[in-house]
Parts: C-alpha cells; structure tokens; sequence
C-alpha cells in the first residue's frame, strides 16, 4: 500500500431507530392489551348484568305497581312509597333492625378487636386461627337451629345448668326484651372470628419497629394499642365496619328459624319484613318499595361511615 493512498475511516455504528426494532425504520406501536382486557372481564360482567343489574332494575319498576304475583303488575306510581310512609310496621322493622346492628356491630368489634389484638401480640397460631373460623363456616340456618336447641327453655342445655345453679329457667327466644339481644349474641358467636381474622390482617401490615419503638419508650400495651394499632388500622375497620353494617341489615335466616319475628315483633326486622309482604300476604309491588328504600338507607349509611372513618387515606403512607 503506498503512501499517498488513502485509508477510509471505519464506518459507525448504526443503532436502532427510536421507537423501532433495529434495522426498520417504522416506529413501535404500544400493544392494545383492551380487547383481552374486556374478554377476561366479559363473564364477570355478564354475571353482574343477569344477578345484580336487571334484578335491581325489575325491582324497582315493581315498586311503581302493585303486583302481587297472582296477574300482571299494572303501573301505580308511587303509591307504594306514599303507603310506607304511613306504615307504622314498616317503621317499627326498621327501628328493631337498628337495635340489631347496634347490638350486633358493637359486640362484633370490641371481640373481633381483642381477639385480633391477643394473636398479634401474643401468639400468631395457625391452628388458632382455623378454630376460630370454623363459626363462620357453619351455616346460619344451622347455627340458628343448634342454639335454639341449647336455649330451649324447656330442653336446653344452657337452660340445665342455669337451673342447678339455682337461677331458674329463661325462655330466651320466647321473651320481647331477650328475643333480640340473643339473636345478635348467637350471630356475634358465629362472625367474631372472621371479624378478628380481617382485623388480624390489617395489624400485620403495621410496621413492628414502631412497637419496639414505643416499647424502648416505656409504653405498655393499651398505650400501643389507642396510639399505634387502632390509627394504622383504620383502612381496615372503616372496611369491617361497613360489611358488618350491610349484613347486620340483611339478618334474616336465623330469624327465620328461631323466632319468626316474634314475640310481638321484636324480631320482625326489615328483610323479614319484606319477606312477608311479598311471599305471606303477596304484595310484590310494596315490598319491592320497601327493598328500594332499604337499598338507599344502606347506600347513606356506607357513605357516612366511610366519611367519618376516611377510609382512603392511612396513616401508613
């Protein structure tokens, strides 16, 4: 090679275009992941649309008739609304079933609480959890009958050992004032332990070093408890407060098997009521009504509580 020949410099590297495999010119389209997206969501919808959507939609056009499932419904307005307002037991239902939620919310927290709190802080078995899941298993109607067996006021066996303690028998189902607070005692037996494992679960995700913080600090237990646990957990309460609520509304099984609404109606709550109204006396059109209202109360009170609990935020973040 001589000396006046020139050398060419090596050529560059080429790299590939932006937006593009190497080598094509074409930028990248993002991929559209909304057609798989709808077709693994289409079963879901489709159940939502034939259990949840058109029976809410027929419910609340029966509500405008006064159908009775014996001839066609004909349209009435809203006389079925203007009827409930006037109706002393519509009214009196809804009283009995906010003694119920109250009595019912109130024992499930607290125990759910201590029970939650105790496997945190104590011991975190798993067995102990099983154990105390297997209430909630077991079914209402099940559960309603084995209680009224025990309480049975001539053959329980709770009624046995009151009376050889000298206290004499109580016909628990049989009485207006106990009637109530029973039943939401042997619903509290059955949903305590699936309260206090949702609750558990919340405490888990609290971070431990602010426990051997506080503890480093001279705090105790219940100190951690009102300034640690219950501020971290409200997410997880707020969501516990407000399903307890929507089922404490919906009790009706145990009812159903136990007391019937009585004695005197201190049983009669809301979703036995409408039972009644639509499946007793065949007032399909005034029971849908009464179903409607109870959907907006439940609606409200959800509303409220998670306002007042501010289940969106946490202190975690």
């Amino acid at each position: 090679m001589g000396a006046d020949t020139a050398v060419a410099p090596p050529p560059e590297m080429a790299g590939p275009a932006p937006g593009g495999p190497a080598g094509s010119g074409k930028p990248r389209r993002a991929r559209d992941d909304r057609k798989a997206a709808w077709l693994f969501l289409a079963p879901a919808l489709v159940g939502f649309a034939l259990f949840y959507a058109y029976p809410t939609i027929r419910g609340v056009y029966y509500s405008l008739t006064d159908y009775n499932l014996l001839s066609p419904p004909s349209f009435t307005g809203a006389d079925n609304y203007h009827q409930l307002i006037g109706d002393d037991q519509f009214w009196n239902a809804l009283k009995v079933t906010g003694y119920y939620v109250v009595l019912n919310i109130g024992s499930q927290t607290v125990l759910g609480l201590g029970l939650a709190t105790l496997m945190h802080r104590l011991t975190r078995s798993v067995a102990l959890r099983a154990m105390l899941l297997v209430p909630w298993l077991v079914p209402n109607v099940t559960v309603g009958l084995l209680w009224m067996w025990l309480l049975d006021a001539n053959l329980g066996f709770v009624n046995h050992i009151l009376d050889a303690l000298g206290l004499g028998t109580t016909g628990f189902f049989t009485s207006p004032d106990l009637a109530m607070p029973t039943i939401a005692a042997v619903n509290t037996w059955a949903y305590t332990g699936y309260t206090a494992l949702l609750l558990y679960a919340g405490m888990l995700q609290v971070p431990q070093h602010l426990y051997e913080s506080a503890s480093l600090d001279g705090a105790g237990e219940w100190r951690m408890f009102t300034k640690i646990t219950l501020p971290l957990l409200r997410p997880v309460l707020a969501l516990v407060l407000v399903v307890s609520l929507i089922g404490s509304f919906q009790i009706f099984d145990t009812i159903a098997v136990t007391t019937k609404g009585g004695p005197v109606s201190a049983t009669r709550v809301i979703y036995f009521y409408i039972y009644e109204q639509a499946f007793t006396n065949f007032h399909m059109g005034y029971a849908s009504a009464v179903a409607v209202v109870l959907a907006l109360v439940l609606g409200v009170l959800t509303a409220v509580q998670m306002r007042l609990l501010r289940a969106s935020r946490s202190d975690l973040a």
